[in-house]
């Protein structure tokens, strides 16, 4: 499956924006209705609107918007026009560079920041000030100037910045190899019983909801990549737990993939069902120092609050450390307090 790549096609001198193979057992749909299950920040309206000008392929065919999509087929839609997030605009956004030299940077992302452009986010990101600070960043294999790994957008913390080919090369290898190191804190919905654990599960798109990833089991496991994540937990709040979460591999979505598979869904994740009240009480008082929570942290509560790496040049191991952010350090205060008044009136 590919999405979002800058390629020509061949027949009518048109880029491809997206292109997408439905699955196994997906039932006849139309194939707008097919697209906003897949594409992020599309309307209905303008993928209607793609498919009259001719812009909606199945099969290499032009179809209209009514079309029904069926098992097997390949939908692309394809533009005249590259796509906006190979366009790469500098943008003097202030960045906050935690170590430098020459031949990488150690970032500290603020929630909130997209990591590259891509499909509704097409400025304003983290790629975006990198060009405007930084001339010449080796590309890596996407043609992203100098990214070697990335975490989501609403996801806060650390980010390590290849400014030289050599150190391009020698990072991706470390991060493909597992030789880095990367620890997450997450606020998690539910009580984690144990102190800590492993969780293993490939992990793959989501057929059914396509901005989603999900885990596959058994005889499905081929329908997504090895994936293991080490958890600890930090801090038990009752409703809620505090855990740290090493990566050994780096999915997409991971840690917020992981953590629902073993049901503890990250606390205010939205895209994964953890934006509703998941454990607690049903009383008033409860719902509404939980919603006080959401309006405190406005997110998913997830920080990655450390890397370690061995340096491209000198070879040394290099460690970074960065405090977990305001939002998230409030929100945990309030479960701590909460807890600590639970165990006052019991």
């Amino acid at each position: 499956m590919q999405e979002e790549e800058n390629k020509d096609y061949e027949s009518d001198d048109l880029y491809e924006h997206y292109s997408f193979l439905a699955e196994k057992g997906q039932n006849p749909l139309r194939v707008d209705k097919f697209l906003m299950n897949f594409v992020e920040n599309a309307t209905r309206n303008k993928i209607q609107q793609a498919a009259k000008n001719g812009n909606v392929f199945v099969n290499g065919e032009t179809v209209k918007q009514n079309y029904k999509v069926k098992a097997g087929d390949e939908v692309k839609v394809l533009f005249e026009h590259p796509p906006y997030e190979f366009l790469l605009t500098p943008e003097d956004i202030p960045l906050d560079i935690v170590y430098e030299d020459d031949a990488l940077l150690v970032v500290n992302k603020s929630a909130g920041m997209v990591v590259h452009p891509g499909h509704g986010n097409y400025s304003g990101t983290l790629i975006n000030a990198l060009v405007y600070h930084f001339e010449n960043l080796p590309n890596n294999s996407s043609d992203r100037p100098g990214l070697v790994h990335r975490i989501d957008k609403d996801t806060s913390g650390l980010l390590v910045v290849a400014k030289t080919e050599n150190a391009m090369t020698h990072l991706t290898q470390q991060f493909f190899h597992k030789t880095s190191e990367r620890e997450y804190v997450a606020l998690v919905w539910g009580n984690v019983e144990e102190d800590e654990g492993t969780i293993e599960g490939n992990i793959g798109r989501n057929p059914k909801n396509r901005l989603q990833n999900m885990v596959y089991e058994g005889d499905e496991a081929e329908n997504g990549k090895p994936a293991v994540t080490h958890f600890k937990v930090l801090e038990r709040f009752g409703y809620v737990t505090l855990v740290s979460c090493k990566l050994e591999t780096g999915r997409t979505h991971q840690i917020r993939v992981h953590m629902k598979y073993i049901g503890h869904t990250l606390f205010n994740d939205e895209r994964y069902g953890g934006e509703r009240i998941l454990k607690g009480t049903s009383f008033t008082k409860y719902k509404q120092f939980v919603d006080n929570c959401f309006k405190v942290l406005p997110r998913q509560a997830l920080h990655a609050k450390t890397l370690g790496f061995e340096h491209p040049t000198t070879k040394k191991w290099m460690s970074f450390n960065s405090d977990i952010p305001e939002d998230m350090q409030q929100c945990i205060e309030k479960w701590r307090n909460y807890a600590k008044n639970q165990k006052e009136v019991l």
